[in-house]
């Protein structure tokens, strides 16, 4: 099936899981048009705080590198140019794209409006369990290098979203958010988000 023309696939790493009390230290992203890459922006991001040893392990990225990235603002002044009016894409857009609002709303008192296609909350409507990038790359036979660092888990993402792209509409699943029943919706969700309770799915019943 044919890719949507233009895409921006997206990868935020963080200090910790609240949208509203962490901080992006790291984002890269890849622009796609025609299935060719024609863009790529990442950086590291200036950070007041020390990583916990957790954040250290998960990423590989250090306090000392923190110093030599673009400060907060400028940072996500060059995403919001990059990614323009495309659709973005990433793995668990809920995480990226609520780090995404809530950094904006804080910077610019305005959040995003781009639309965008979640490759999590179509994985869970197509396979089982378990569903990290690192799972399905190895499932779908993607070679994904140095998990965890934001531009190797957004050239993942492209490849996983092509791959899905051959299984699925990719249309359909525009603006379509996922949600684990037991939490609940995202509260930050765009009024424009089609929001989906989800299970995960431990037997194929396809």
């Amino acid at each position: 099936m044919a890719l949507i023309n233009e895409i921006t696939v997206f990868d935020f790493e963080t200090t910790g899981l609240s949208a509203e009390k962490d901080q992006v230290i790291e984002m890269a992203a890849i622009r796609v048009a025609n299935g060719q890459v024609v863009g790529e922006f990442s950086t590291l991001i200036q950070y007041d705080g020390k990583l916990s040893p957790k954040i250290i392990e998960l990423t590989g990225i250090h306090d000392e590198e923190l110093k030599h990235g673009f400060d907060e603002v400028t940072a996500f002044k060059i995403f919001n140019r990059f990614i323009g009016n495309s659709v973005i894409v990433a793995h668990n857009a809920a995480f990226d794209l609520g780090f995404l609002h809530h950094t904006l709303m804080r910077l610019a008192k305005r959040s995003f409006n781009n639309s965008f296609i979640d490759t999590l909350t179509i994985s869970r409507e197509r396979t089982v369990f378990p569903y990290k990038l690192t799972d399905l790359c190895a499932r779908y036979n993607i070679e994904l290098i140095g998990a965890h660092r934001a531009l190797s888990d957004v050239y993942g993402c492209w490849h996983l979203y092509e791959a899905l792209s051959k299984e699925v509409k990719i249309e359909d699943y525009i603006n379509k958010l996922g949600y684990m029943s037991k939490y609940g919706p995202p509260k930050w969700a765009p009024d424009y988000a089609v929001l989906q309770a989800q299970e995960n799915r431990y037997e194929d019943r396809r």
